[in-house]
Parts: structure tokens; sequence; C-alpha cells
């Protein structure tokens, strides 16, 4: 039995809940159901139909959206729903079937882009590829990313960070960016377009990064640290990760008033990390909790 983990997401339209999971359902391809005769290839979308509120189900990489008849609202009924699928997914229940028509896709396209460490070029898709956060620092540890597991085979790559959208790798001095550029961001297409598992699915829980384990590790911590992982998620992250890298919080010594953090992707050896921690993070924390923190730590991962 799986230990899948549905959560519930709203949308602009009041009409649609999106049922999220913690793993990919689809080989990145969309289907979407109109009716229950339509739902013939898809036994989760056909139990779906069956609730009268059900007016249409569209399934694509890790969620389930559904469209509502107005004879009742979401708040009402979403948990159930979440529940439910929660429930057909882990007992094993089939989600398309093997010879399902999926809707047009729209073409995968994968741009490159710099970020501030020389060393690390991240490649952008436009699509989700994964749930969680991983980091590959060598080709034994990749064996759960097939993905990572292939660019490790080009002889220049170092290191592979995969978050939501992007791919992070890190490159030793031997080539040169401009001449190995578009031969990655090639075969990165290639490799999501065809299909392929990015990551396995229970790639998330053996690297413990899965969401029930991270809400675990956190609900564990004491009432500071979790102050500053809410602090590092909502103003930091978004800005390492927009330079294709993690910032991940370790630990926190209250005596000596110290928080460790470990740096990955691009932020990983970037010559600008140091600076940006001392700089940035260590005078945040210390605005935000004074008299809590002194000092940042900071580890390559």
């Amino acid at each position: 039995m799986s230990n899948l983990k549905v959560s519930v997401q709203e949308t602009a339209n009041n009409s649609i809940v999106k049922f999220e999971v913690d793993q990919f359902i689809t080989k990145h391809q969309s289907f979407e159901f109109n009716n229950i005769d339509e739902a013939t290839a898809s036994p989760l979308a056909q139990q779906l139909f069956y609730l009268p509120f059900v007016k249409k189900v569209y399934i694509s990489g890790n969620f389930i959206a559904v469209e509502r008849y107005n004879i009742v609202e979401w708040q009402d009924v979403q948990d159930e729903v979440a529940q439910q699928i929660e429930a057909y997914l882990n007992d094993g229940g089939i989600v398309i079937a093997e010879n399902a028509t999926p809707k047009k896709q729209t073409p995968v396209t994968i741009y490159a882009e710099a970020t501030p460490n020389p060393a690390v070029m991240k490649f952008v898709a436009n699509k989700k590829i994964v749930t969680a956060t991983f980091e590959f620092t060598s080709i034994d540890e990749a064996k759960l990313s097939p993905l990572a597991s292939e660019l490790f085979h080009f002889p220049f790559v170092k290191s592979v960070f995969v978050e939501e959208n992007y791919v992070s790798v890190t490159k030793y001095d031997m080539a040169e960016w401009q001449d190995i550029t578009v031969e990655v961001r090639d075969f990165i297409r290639n490799f999501i377009a065809d299909g392929k598992e990015v990551v396995l699915p229970e790639a998330a829980e053996k690297m413990k990064t899965s969401t029930p384990q991270l809400d675990k590790k956190f609900e564990a911590l004491d009432d500071v640290s979790k102050e500053i992982v809410n602090i590092l998620e909502e103003y930091v992250k978004p800005a390492v990760a927009s330079d294709g890298g993690n910032i991940q919080f370790m630990g926190y010594d209250a005596n000596q008033k110290s928080v460790s953090v470990m740096l990955q992707g691009a932020c990983s050896g970037c010559p600008s990390s140091t600076f940006t921690l001392k700089n940035g993070i260590e005078n945040m924390l210390k605005q935000m909790l004074p008299g809590k923190i002194e000092t940042v730590e900071a580890i390559n991962g």
C-alpha cells in the first residue's frame, strides 16, 4: 500500500478545485473528461463522476482538477473528495489506462538561465517536473533519478539539483558553458518530452523529502527553529530558487545563538553565497528574531 498525500488547492475559478498529489500520477500527460462515458480510460475519473456534483474532471501531472455543478459549495465537500482520491490512490487504483489517448500536449520547452555561480546553469521547464526537492552529488546518489543518472554520463557533470520546474547542473572546470549548454538543454527537453520519469515515485520518501516527512520533522522542532524555518521559506527560498539553488535549515543552537543551513544547487560552493548569507540572511534573522540569532553557518550540499 502506498502513502500518497492529497491536498486541496483553490483556483481562480471558484467552480474548480485542484486536488494535488505529492507524486506524479501521469507521465507528464493531460486528460480531460466531460462525463462518465468519456471517462472509460480513467477508472479514477469514473469514480468521481458518481458524485452528483462533478461536472468535469481534468487529470495532469500530479493533480486532479474537478469542476462542480452549482448544487454544492466546494468548502462543504472538498475534504471528503480529497480523502476519497487519497484512499483510491493508496489502494493501488488505476488513474489512467495504458491505452488512453492524452489531450493534445503543450510542447515541452526548456530555456537555459545563468546563475550567480559560474559553475552552475539552470535549465527551466514550462511544466512541473517534480513534487519535491532533490540534490544528487554523484552517480551513486542518483539511482533514484533516471534523469540525474543519465546526466552524470556527461563527463563534465559534477552535480544535479532538481526543483519543481527546473534542473540546476553544476559542471567541472574541464568544460565551458558556451560549449555545452545547448547539448544539455536539448537532452533534458527530450528526456521530459518522451514522458520518462525524472525521479522514481519512491524517491522523495527514500530521500526523506516527502511532504509527510518534512511536516513531521517541522513539528518536532522547537519554537525558535520553527520561526527560522518559516522565515527562510517565505523570504529566502524564493530568491535563491530564482538563482537555481536552495537553502535548507539544518539546526539551531540556542546557547550559541547560531543557525546552520545547507546550501544546494547553484548556491552550493558559490563565491557569492557566503557574502549573501552574512549580509542578507544573517541580518534578516537578527532583525526578525532579536536577541536569538548571532551567526549563520553555511554548509555546502
